[in-house]
């Protein structure tokens, strides 16, 4: 047997970790409506994967979090011509933190999936 057929842990795809890892430094950069994009892919491959359950509650952690000031800038009497300057430091920090949690907690199941 080899491969998908072996494994009995989660393992995130390698898409799913660079995505993941694509977050934080996307909403630093200034890019975070790009950033629903890997947000997106995260979603979708933890939603895929029924074995990694944890991973689906950092995905939908992260996903509500880019959710909530994308819905409030889209829906209120914003000016702002982006969500990057619509967002404050702290929604920007705590966006960002999240997404870095999120890609850690991809990188440790990842890591201990391949050590088993």
């Amino acid at each position: 047997m080899s491969g998908i057929a072996t494994r009995t842990a989660a393992h995130p795809s390698t898409s799913a970790l660079v995505a993941a890892w694509a977050v934080p430094v996307m909403v630093i950069g200034g890019f975070v409506l790009l950033s629903g994009i890997p947000i997106a892919v995260l979603l979708v491959a933890s939603l895929r994967d029924r074995r990694s359950q944890a991973l689906r509650w950092w995905a939908g952690a992260l996903a509500l979090a880019y959710a909530t000031p994308l819905t409030t800038w889209l829906a209120g009497p914003s000016e702002a011509p982006s969500l990057s300057k619509y967002m404050d430091a702290p929604t920007t920090a705590v966006l960002a933190g999240t997404g870095a949690a999120v890609a850690i907690a991809h990188q440790v199941v990842r890591r201990r999936s391949t050590d088993k």
